[in-house]
């Protein structure tokens, strides 16, 4: 499984998802540093979810981390915009 579709799965499972969108920005990125060279080391990530209310910007960056656990160690840049 790529990680874009893993990306996917595990925000599915950690939060109501309203909206998700996983935009893989690597080919930008392409002999840049944090280049490794698979097509998976950057992307946008744009998610909505009823979780993110009560929870400050901070929290909310905290809680998508905790949701995606080891695969950040893979990712070279994630961009976030977390919503409710």
């Amino acid at each position: 499984m790529g990680v874009e579709n893993e990306i996917r799965n595990r925000l599915g499972a950690a939060f109501r998802v309203t909206e998700l969108e996983v935009i893989n920005e690597s080919y930008r990125h392409a002999g840049h540093a944090g280049d490794d060279g698979s097509g998976e080391s950057h992307f946008r990530i744009r998610i909505r979810a009823p979780e993110f209310a009560a929870l400050s910007r901070i929290d909310r960056h905290r809680a998508v981390n905790r949701a995606l656990g080891d695969l950040t160690a893979r990712i070279h840049a994630i961009a976030l915009d977390i919503g409710d």
